[in-house]
């Protein structure tokens, strides 16, 4: 029998994070979730497109992440937009948040996925903010990219 399908499949990916921010670092962490968030994730239903990461309580947290309820799970349900735990090493809590603090970084949420052993992870982008200058230069570069290629393959 064939592997798992489910096994290292996204859930949810904020499309507009690489569009509005210069990413600099990507890095895997868990997500402390309820059984209805699990069953809802497995469904493909979820939206980080709003979602953050940041500081609650000295903890880093996954703050207005969209899990909607699920359905079947009716009287023990979760919030759908509550703040959620995230897990990674002390080490790299102390230096994701000690950069947001000092150095105006931003924590973006960028893909909510299951890993190959059935666990939910989400990869969180290490940003500093662009300008609309930096994105006009992104299309442009982009643009010229595109035509480049076209212009070899019509040329070859």
């Amino acid at each position: 029998m064939a592997g798992n399908q489910t096994a290292s499949r996204d859930v949810a990916r904020n499309r507009r994070a690489r569009h509005d921010y210069d990413i600099e670092d990507t890095v895997e962490a868990g997500l402390m979730l309820v059984g209805s968030e699990v069953k809802s994730l497995r469904l493909g239903r979820a939206s980080i497109n709003e979602a953050y990461a940041g500081e609650d309580k000295g903890e880093l947290a996954l703050f207005n992440a969209h899990i909607p309820e699920y359905r079947p799970a009716e009287p023990f349900n979760h919030e759908p937009k509550r703040v959620r735990k995230l897990l990674v090493h002390r080490k790299e809590r102390d230096r994701l948040l000690g950069l947001t603090r000092r150095s105006g970084y931003t924590l973006i949420p960028m893909a909510l996925y299951f890993n190959d052993r059935g666990l939910a992870k989400l990869q969180i982008g290490l940003a500093k903010g662009k300008r609309t200058v930096d994105k006009r230069e992104d299309v442009k570069k982009r643009d010229w990219e595109r035509q480049k290629a076209r212009l070899l393959r019509d040329k070859g």
